[in-house]
């Protein structure tokens, strides 16, 4: 039993309930403070875990992006591969084309290495040169033919100026020991031969070549859809043509066969060659004209593409495409020149020549070479002889009009 007083057993009870109060409180009080930071750190942990890159949402997130980039990148890839691949073929189809038309232009039987050395280029790339116009009686696979008809240009593509002289072919020479006409030596040496003779009859160094036969002329006039000529006078000639055999004055689209006509027929009129001579130098003018009158490179590009297979020259498809480029803007009317070798036909043993005028000659020449106007050192201009030759064809339609109306 115990012997304390009873006042002493309450206080012990007091202080005990005090103390197990104390506890619960700092028990509960603790409690709640550790429970408080310990769900804020929770809390800012899995927000630390959702922003990672590593966290399951970012990374869903990530290959998302990833796979849009990707195909960004795809098809950005496969673009630059198109065009790629159209810029590769657009090179080797322009190369192919290029070589393709190069070829024909440059063919090997006629544009020799004999040829290419005799060839003179000029000082300067800017300067004046001469070249040789052939149109020729020769046929495809043909060596051996003759020049029929013959003009040497002067070229000044910097004055954008071009002078036309008309040699007669029929135009007597001495070549390697032996009289003959000019056009002969075409038969005998080629394109090689017919530069020589022409350099030491009218004293130049030709620079250039280019030669068309027949069929050619037709074609390129059909290629260019037809050229505009101011036809001056009634022709007709049935027995040595058959396909086209007469023209009608004025001014008209001829097509290739009556191209072939107008710039072939001679035996129709009274001075033959001269005037035929003055049909080729008027039709290539009015072609000249067609052509540089479109203003368009790309057209000239195209003229050279249409036209390769029947012209043959030494030069490049560049050089005539820059050369036409050169010419753009040139005034056809004005600085286009023509004039024919100073000469007159005769007879010997037997045989039609026709003698070139060496004085006169040798003064027109210097007046070509200065760049100045010829024409005036012929009988007549090309635009005075066509004037009266209209005049007189017109004349020649009325009588033959009164005439047929008395009968």
């Amino acid at each position: 039993m115990s012997t304390k007083p009873k006042h002493a057993k309450l206080l012990d009870n007091g202080a005990a309930q005090g103390a197990s109060a104390d506890t619960a409180q700092n028990t509960a009080t603790g409690s709640t403070q550790g429970t408080a930071p310990s769900a804020a750190a929770n809390t800012s942990q899995n927000a630390a875990v959702s922003n990672s890159p590593f966290s399951r949402t970012q990374a869903e997130g990530y290959h998302k992006r990833r796979k849009r980039v990707f195909r960004k990148q795809m098809v950005v890839r496969s673009l630059l591969g198109v065009l790629a691949a159209v810029f590769v073929a657009a090179v080797v189809g322009a190369g192919i084309w290029y070589a393709s038309v190069q070829a024909q232009l440059n063919n090997s039987q006629v544009i020799t290495a004999e040829l290419r050395q005799t060839l003179q280029e000029p000082s300067a790339p800017s300067d004046p040169y001469y070249m040789l116009l052939l149109g020729t009686d020769g046929r495809p696979g043909e060596t051996e033919y003759r020049a029929d008809s013959i003009i040497l240009a002067r070229v000044d593509p910097i004055h954008k100026r071009v002078t036309m002289l008309s040699i007669p072919r029929d135009t007597r020479v001495l070549w390697k020991g032996s009289y003959m006409k000019i056009n002969a030596v075409h038969y005998y040496d080629g394109a090689n031969g017919m530069v020589q003779a022409v350099n030491e009859l009218c004293g130049v160094h030709i620079a250039h070549y280019a030669e068309v036969n027949f069929d050619g002329l037709a074609g390129i006039t059909d290629a260019l859809g037809g050229v505009t000529v101011n036809v001056e006078q009634y022709m007709r000639d049935t027995e040595n043509f058959s396909d086209v055999v007469e023209l009608y004055p004025g001014v008209q689209k001829l097509n290739g066969a009556q191209a072939l006509f107008f710039t072939r027929v001679r035996y129709a009129f009274a001075d033959s060659d001269y005037t035929r001579m003055r049909h080729q130098r008027t039709f290539i003018k009015a072609m000249i004209a067609q052509i540089l009158n479109t203003g368009d490179p790309v057209a000239i590009a195209n003229t050279v593409n249409s036209t390769a297979s029947m012209v043959i020259t030494d030069l490049s498809v560049s050089d005539i495409i820059s050369l036409g480029t050169q010419m753009i803007g040139m005034n056809t009317d004005k600085d286009i020149y023509t004039a024919y070798v100073p000469s007159e036909g005769t007879e010997i043993d037997g045989q039609s020549y026709v003698i070139a005028d060496k004085d006169a000659l040798a003064k027109m020449m210097k007046v070509i070479d200065a760049g100045d106007d010829p024409s005036s050192l012929n009988g007549q201009t090309d635009a005075e002889a066509n004037a009266e030759a209209a005049e007189k064809s017109s004349e020649e339609s009325s009588e033959s009009s009164n005439s047929s109306s008395r009968q």
